[in-house]
């Protein structure tokens, strides 16, 4: 199959719209009347995991995806179930299982399946990775010099590397966060294209984002201090969420979990430090801000930047400035001086 082909599939997914249940609005296609060509690479992707069948009608190529990417986790019992689509992105999209005899109690489970790496969309990469060790698909140091040097020359055998240490880096913060008190989800399990973990809201809906809730002053007063408890504790731990706002932070029944963390940024080693994690303090208080609760943002960000031992003095790339605010230019004139 053609690059071109899947690109195409994946655009028709963004088409996909959802109704007030949940249900897709996009026509299918019958598998049987694929192009010969197509369903030889659909039948590729069967051999062991024939048995999973599950009920989510997936269309065209993301059938085949998702039981290349789910496919193990289903043979360890981690889930026994697709049961619907209930999050699209250009990074990832995420899915309603039913949990499988691995997950303790059962239930429902979130399956986080990212795009293939050739379609990843996130922008300037490399300002995320800069002061990170690249991780492997068990989540430790990739120390191997093979490893590197093929991840530094930007082979495809490196690029899958470089792939599989993003999704990696979720995995293991969602972990490390989660067990330092953290409002994350629970991740379970990670396979080369996936994150297994627990799922917000009931078989019938999928929890809401927090952009999508207006709040009382009492209750966002309330859930604005505990954004910023756990911004404390990412800090703590040495975490800057890099994407965060109202957009990244799941709302249930008065509750909040924050998720997606694949671009997750050290405190130390990267220049672009505290200018990502300021923009995160802004974009939250800028949401907060409309609910009636009263911000200083920089001030904020400062504060909780110096309370954890960091320095507020940095390098920062010319990516992450505003040509059009003047306390960016000066910023940018002040470092060019200093070289």
């Amino acid at each position: 199959m053609s690059l071109q082909n899947i690109y195409n599939y994946f655009e028709e997914l963004d088409d996909f719209d959802l109704d007030e249940k949940g249900r897709e609005r996009f026509p299918r296609r019958n598998p049987k009347k694929l192009p010969m060509s197509e369903q030889v690479f659909l039948s590729k992707q069967d051999d062991s995991r024939a048995s999973f069948k599950f009920t989510y009608q997936a269309a065209r190529f993301e059938a085949w995806w998702l039981l290349d990417s789910l496919g193990e986790l289903y043979e360890h019992q981690w889930i026994s179930d697709v049961l619907r689509r209930v999050r699209g992105g250009k990074e990832a999209s995420v899915y309603q299982c039913r949990a499988g005899t691995a997950i303790p109690g059962g239930g429902l489970a979130a399956a986080k399946v990212y795009r293939p790496r050739m379609l990843r969309n996130l922008k300037n990469d490399a300002s995320y990775r800069e002061g990170r060790s690249d991780l492997d698909a068990e989540g430790r140091q990739v120390i191997n010099d093979g490893d590197l040097h093929a991840m530094a020359k930007r082979t495809a055998y490196g690029e899958e590397l470089r792939h599989t240490s993003w999704i990696a880096y979720e995995f293991t913060t969602l972990q490390e966060l989660r067990a330092a008190g953290a409002d994350v989800p629970e991740a379970y399990a990670m396979t080369k294209n996936a994150i297994l973990m627990g799922y917000i809201g009931d078989f019938g809906t999928a929890a809401p984002t927090l952009s999508e809730i207006s709040l009382d002053h009492e209750e966002a007063q309330s859930l604005y201090e505990r954004v910023i408890r756990n911004l404390q504790i990412m800090l703590a731990r040495g975490r800057i969420h890099g994407d965060l706002s109202a957009y990244n932070i799941l709302y249930w029944d008065g509750d909040i979990t924050l998720i997606d963390f694949p671009q997750v940024v050290s405190p130390e080693g990267n220049r672009n430090a505290f200018r990502i994690f300021e923009r995160d303090v802004i974009r939250i208080c800028e949401y907060f801000s409309k609910q009636g609760v009263h911000t200083k943002p920089r001030k904020l960000a400062a504060d909780l930047w110096t309370a954890n031992g960091y320095k507020l003095r940095q390098e920062v790339d010319i990516r992450l400035l505003d040509a059009d605010d003047p306390r960016d230019r000066a910023l940018w004139q002040e470092q060019k001086r200093g070289r």
